[in-house]
């Protein structure tokens, strides 16, 4: 390659050295070949150049594919002669015969100059130095076609302008109707698929091949047969509207017929903006229901369109389109078209929009709605699904469960209304295995189907009501990974992952999940805004925020009325319960406690699901000072004891609690207790029932010792060389009274010393001074220290 300068453009080395032969005075009959746009004229003129510097007379002619045959035969005739310097340039195609002779006898006197794309050092010689770093971008988009690339020459960024993709209107326009059919063929994929071009062209593989040909000689299409990245955008915005339609059309139309996938060639057909009726058309409707089962997995909201698209769909579209629409998260549409169908009275698909909108109804928190909707499908899903729906609102089947087709779906939702039933008639072990094996068996249709929940949801939530969050976090972080019950699923899924969090103490990340979702600023459904109002409260009140807790606790009341009191949402109730007393408003959760002990009762009080509303109920009632109410709970826990480890970890946890309460601290028991609890999951209570020992203790080595535990039960260091603080006259000197409880809880709480002393009815000066005594108490340093030590103590 020559270097670049202003005189002289970017040449070939091959092209040098055809100069320096003219130069040396070579009698030259050279012929010249590439598609259009790759610099033939540029190199005819530097030759005529060379000849005219030299002093030598030479026919130079441009575009030979285009002379009449007589002149083409008179150009071989002085090519033949031999005296005189003949250089012509012509396109590979058209070739006729009389063209191809005079190739082939200059062909005899020279093998033909091949003129080749720019490499990537000619693109940057080309481009002026403002575009240099655009280099690869330019490349990769004109393929290195000399003309193409500098057409790009003054971009300043990364995209292509609309005057760069009007330019190549004079490229296209001249083309005669079959190449530019077959150039929309290659903008829509079909470009090497030669059955595909023979059908819409109508002639046989000879006709297609020249068509080809001629579309490569354009110099928009690439050596492998597809379009320029470039042309492929010129193509698409510069051919007639109609005309770029009907090639999709023809094009679906074959590729249905040969039963290949059609969506690549129909999405364009369908805007980005909303439905459009009738774009389809009766002929077309066919290749539309096609594209849209390709799509449903990976994008439901394209397959909802594509079926929307279609003119006359009836009873069976319509299904389809809830279902797409239930899957993309649409659910008001899912139910306004299965609506439709239901009482339209079309008995063959009723039963099938029924089950969409039952299934639409289970996440909007309508599950015992849905369970009855469910018995209007025939299909062995559905049954399974009611099953489901039965135990979660309090009824026990009375039938044997159905029998499942051998099918990876049906298959799983029998096991997930097995798991579920076995979570309240049997063991937690054996409800907790059959819930991961269906999760299991529908992880490779996972993505494609609709679901009122996923095996990996109801496992996970079976497991952390049964001390199992590493089961939980395993069946999640596979369920995520191979995206099971597609996007509709997967705020539900991430919710679940970032309660394990929450119980574990790693605030922050479940605190990270509930930004991300604000942040994504798409309205949760009933059920997952239920479950993030309550990881928002759960937050806040282990941080001790309680302007946030305050804050959201009017959500938290709006969450439970807009969704009724199921068996899988007493995670959060038991949040809301805590977080109640906490705000001194438990009479508004009051009956929505009183229905989940009732369902609990109607299933005959199964310790799986009882012990976590009872652990969460027994803090309630420890926080609204009600003894009597707590130890209610303890023997409820109590009465669990012999069922499971979880249960005896809790009830042993729940006794513990009740006697640091009571001022009777044994700092073993404690940290026996905690350790269990921190070996089910519990890692913040567990540090939480540490640090309220470790204040309430007189002992102050008992007490050091149990603030070591509740730091290292939360993954932090235990101080080794704690400074010792000054003795204090007091026997109990590590003990907290209950005003300095009381005026801790509320610093922790993010209240100034005059605003505690407001609360409290004493002064800003008083309130210092019990903060002083306690930082003495508790051995800190600075006031960094004591709050993170408050803070592991009052929750």
């Amino acid at each position: 390659m020559s270097p670049s300068t202003t005189a002289r453009p970017v040449l070939s080395e091959q092209v040098t050295q055809v100069l320096d032969a003219i130069e040396a005075g070579t009698v030259l009959r050279l012929g010249v070949v590439a598609p259009g746009g790759y610099g033939k004229s540029t190199v005819l003129r530097e030759i005529a150049r060379a000849f005219e510097d030299a002093g030598a007379s030479a026919s130079v002619v441009d575009d030979a594919h285009l002379l009449p045959d007589a002149e083409l035969l008179a150009l071989r005739s002085l090519v033949e002669r031999g005296t005189g310097n003949v250089v012509v340039a012509y396109r590979p195609w058209p070739r006729t015969r009389a063209l191809a002779a005079l190739a082939e006898s200059l062909g005899r006197a020279r093998p033909a100059l091949m003129l080749e794309p720019f490499t990537r050092e000619q693109v940057r010689a080309v481009l002026p130095a403002s575009a240099r770093g655009l280099v690869d971008f330019v490349h990769e988009l004109t393929g290195g076609v000399p003309r193409f690339v500098r057409r790009l020459a003054g971009l300043t960024a990364a995209e292509v302008p609309p005057e760069v993709v009007a330019s190549f209107r004079a490229d296209l326009d001249w083309l005669d109707a079959d190449v530019q059919k077959y150039l929309l063929a290659a903008e829509a994929g079909a470009a090497l698929r030669l059955d595909l071009l023979g059908g819409l062209l109508g002639v046989d593989a000879d006709g297609v091949g020249d068509v080809i040909e001629a579309g490569r000689a354009t110099g928009l299409v690439a050596a492998d047969g597809t379009l320029l990245p470039v042309a492929r955008l010129a193509v698409a915005a510069l051919s007639r509207t109609d005309r770029r339609i009907a090639v999709r059309q023809r094009l679906a139309e074959l590729q249905l017929r040969s039963g290949g996938p059609v969506l690549d060639l129909v999405r364009p057909l369908v805007g980005v903006g909303g439905d459009q009726p009738g774009v389809a058309g009766p002929g077309l409707a066919q290749a539309f229901r096609a594209a849209a089962d390709e799509a449903l997995a990976t994008d439901p909201a394209l397959a909802a369109r594509l079926l929307a698209a279609i003119g006359t769909a009836g009873p069976e579209v319509a299904v389809r389109r809830a279902v797409a629409s239930a899957m993309a998260g649409d659910l008001d549409a899912a139910m306004r078209l299965a609506d439709q169908v239901i009482s339209s009275g079309d008995t063959g698909h009723r039963g099938a929009a029924a089950e969409v909108a039952a299934i639409a109804l289970a996440h909007r928190g309508q599950l015992a709605r849905g369970t009855e909707l469910h018995r209007w499908s025939p299909s062995s899903t559905s049954s399974a699904f009611a099953v489901i729906g039965q135990v979660g609102t309090g009824r026990l089947p009375t039938a044997p469960l159905p029998v499942a087709p051998p099918t990876m779906l049906d298959g799983s939702a029998s096991l997930m209304a097995q798991g579920v039933v076995e979570s309240v008639t049997s063991s937690a072990t054996t409800a907790l295995s059959t819930l991961v094996r269906a999760a299991g068996l529908l992880e490779p249709a996972g993505r494609a189907v609709l679901l009122p929940d996923t095996p990996a949801a109801l496992a996970a939530l079976v497991a952390l009501h049964s001390g199992e969050p590493g089961v939980a976090e395993s069946v999640l972080d596979r369920a995520m990974a191979t995206s099971s019950g597609g996007a509709l699923m997967v705020v539900r899924h991430r919710l679940l992952r970032a309660w394990i969090a929450m119980q574990r103490g790693n605030l922050a990340q479940a605190r990270e999940t509930l930004v991300a979702l604000r942040k994504a600023g798409r309205p949760l459904e009933p059920r997952d805004w239920l479950f993030a109002v309550a990881l928002e409260i759960g937050v806040a009140r282990r941080n001790s925020d309680l302007a946030t807790l305050k804050r959201t606790w009017e959500q938290a009341c709006e969450a439970v009325l807009r969704h009724p009191v199921d068996l899988f949402t007493f995670l959060p109730l038991g949040e809301f319960a805590t977080a109640a007393a906490r705000l001194r408003d438990q009479h508004r959760l009051a009956p929505h406690l009183t229905a989940a002990r009732t369902l609990l009762r109607d299933l005959g009080d199964p310790c799986l699901w009882a012990v976590p509303l009872h652990w969460s109920a027994l803090h309630a009632a420890i926080i609204a000072e009600e003894t009597s109410v707590a130890e209610e709970h303890a023997a409820s826990l109590a009465a669990c004891r012999d069922r499971s480890r979880y249960a005896a970890v809790v009830s042993a946890a729940a006794e513990s609690w009740l006697d640091v309460v009571a001022g009777k601290v044994d700092a073993d028991q404690v940290e026996e207790s905690a350790r269990g609890l921190q070996a089910v999951g519990q890692w913040w209570d567990a540090a939480r029932l540490a640090g309220q020992a470790a204040i309430r203790t007189s002992d102050r080595q008992a007490m050091v010792r149990l603030l070591d535990c509740a730091r290292l039960l939360q993954g932090r260091s235990a101080t080794t060389a704690r400074k010792q603080p000054e003795p204090v006259a007091e026997a109990d000197a590590g003990k907290l009274s209950d005003r300095e409880r009381e005026v801790a809880e509320l610093v922790v709480g993010g209240l100034t010393y005059k605003q505690v002393g407001d609360r409290l009815f004493i002064s800003a000066k008083t309130v210092e001074h019990h903060m002083a005594r306690i930082r003495q108490r508790l051995g800190c340093t600075s006031r960094a220290e004591l709050l993170d030590q408050l803070r592991q103590i009052v929750g």
